[in-house]
């Protein structure tokens, strides 16, 4: 985390990956795209983070700034034309964003999510020969459209009032002629009004029976689609690019060709590759980086349109910075260590990192620009400055699901302290709030036993 050529961007001095990785794991060609896009925040992202976050405006021009690279395609497998990154060079990148823009960074990865669901999900061992051949038509076609068309998916999951990891989705389909037609409503739905398709997570309605996890489907919408809309406000705390207004779809038809995946496979997600429910921390560990580099250049007197004011002679403030690079070094050494190790079907060992590394990042965020707004003083409170909006951003990821920083400290006692024939019985699960927990190598959510 030290910056070597000490290149200025925008507002600020940045580090750059050889600061915190050890540039000789990583391919070359991943390394590549980090770097491109330090050149990019540097010169395009960062320079338009304060009016996309004053405006809560969505950042159209990285997102064309990004296809015109091919990074809408980071996990796409290479047969298809994409990069075929794993999720953990997936994450490097993510991150490197977050640097710059956090609700860049942040939509980034609910597009890139819809890619590696087709990805990751195809490639589980649990698959029958009857299963891919059922799933490579329908990712092929997503490949296609975010390769050929430069098509962006938006990822609407979660629903009003509701932990959508403990009750079957409120947004619902039931069977038509030749097809299904939709029906609900999502939450937060990042990137609505600027995608291309959302991707609709829903349950199938049948005739008396109750609404059950199994009955899980997925559809691609397009935007377009009759019975779609997107209402509401967007004026939140932090993320404010992100655009995650309300999405009604109201008998929104779809076919058997608008299926992401057949029936079944979705569901598995969450027990079977947890760690890609994790990937929002990326955009908040670049949150995290961006701040402790703000604050290494402002108390050098090295940020542009300043006074060269040098305040390294405070000793409160050296001290300051040697804790913010201790939390920042620890948070990313067993962030990267759970990414780089990602996998379907993981072990306990792995899944209790990735829960820990989650919290970790999602809490060490808050806590460093806390303490970057402390140590800078007064004129960081400025919305001339990055700080003040880092600060607001780095709120909002411990509150997203389906790993809330609360979700992450029960799941990790729960694993620490119950045998893994103990989970269904532990306190604390009434009303299924565990759903999404991790309940080893059987695969199945609680709700499916």
């Amino acid at each position: 985390m030290v910056m070597r050529d000490r290149e200025f961007q925008g507002n600020r001095l940045m580090s750059e990956p050889a600061d915190y990785y050890d540039l000789s794991r990583i391919r070359p060609e991943v390394l590549d795209v980090l770097t491109r896009i330090n050149e990019l925040g540097r010169e395009r992202f960062a320079p338009r983070a304060k009016g996309i976050d004053d405006e809560a405006s969505f950042p159209v021009e990285n997102y064309k700034d990004l296809a015109a690279e091919g990074f809408l395609t980071l996990t796409v497998p290479k047969e298809f034309g994409g990069h075929g990154f794993s999720l953990g060079e997936y994450a490097m990148v993510g991150a490197e964003i977050g640097k710059y823009c956090g609700a860049t960074a942040l939509t980034f990865n609910m597009h890139n999510s819809s890619m590696m669901w087709s990805r990751f999900m195809y490639e589980l061992p649990n698959l029958t020969d009857e299963d891919r051949a059922a799933f490579a038509p329908l990712r092929e076609r997503q490949f296609r459209r975010a390769v050929k068309e430069q098509g962006i998916y938006s990822q609407p999951i979660s629903e009003a009032g509701q932990n959508w990891t403990s009750k079957p989705a409120q947004t619902w389909c039931r069977k038509v002629d030749g097809g299904w037609k939709i029906n609900g409503f999502k939450k937060f739905a990042s990137l609505a009004g600027y995608c291309d398709y959302y991707s609709i997570v829903c349950t199938e309605h049948f005739e008396g029976v109750e609404p059950r996890h199994e009955d899980t489907m997925i559809f691609v919408v397009h935007k377009d689609v009759p019975g779609l809309s997107v209402t509401g406000s967007w004026d939140p705390l932090g993320m404010r690019g992100t655009n995650s207004r309300d999405l009604v779809l109201k008998d929104v038809f779809v076919t058997e060709e608008d299926l992401m995946m057949p029936r079944g496979i979705f569901i598995k997600t969450l027990p079977h590759w947890p760690h890609m429910m994790a990937t929002l921390s990326p955009t908040y560990m670049g949150v995290a980086q961006g701040a402790f580099d703000f604050t290494v250049a402002y108390l050098r007197g090295e940020v542009p349109g300043q006074p060269p004011a040098d305040r390294r002679m405070f000793g409160t403030k050296r001290i300051t910075v040697g804790k913010m690079y201790a939390k920042l070094a620890s948070m990313r050494a067993l962030w990267w260590q759970v990414f780089m190790e990602a996998q379907g079907m993981p072990s306990k060992a792995q899944v209790m990192r990735m829960y820990a590394a989650q919290f970790n990042v999602m809490e060490g965020v808050q806590e460093i620009a806390a303490l970057a707004i402390r140590t800078c003083g007064g004129q960081s409170m400025l919305k001339s400055l990055p700080l003040e909006r880092m600060y607001r951003d780095s709120r909002c990821g411990a509150l997203m699901l389906p790993y809330t920083s609360e979700i992450m400290e029960d799941y990790l006692s729960v694993l620490t302290l119950y045998d893994m024939d103990e989970l269904d019985k532990a306190p604390g699960d009434e009303g299924g709030a565990r759903s999404s927990l991790w309940r080893g190598t059987s695969g199945t959510l609680k709700g499916l036993r």
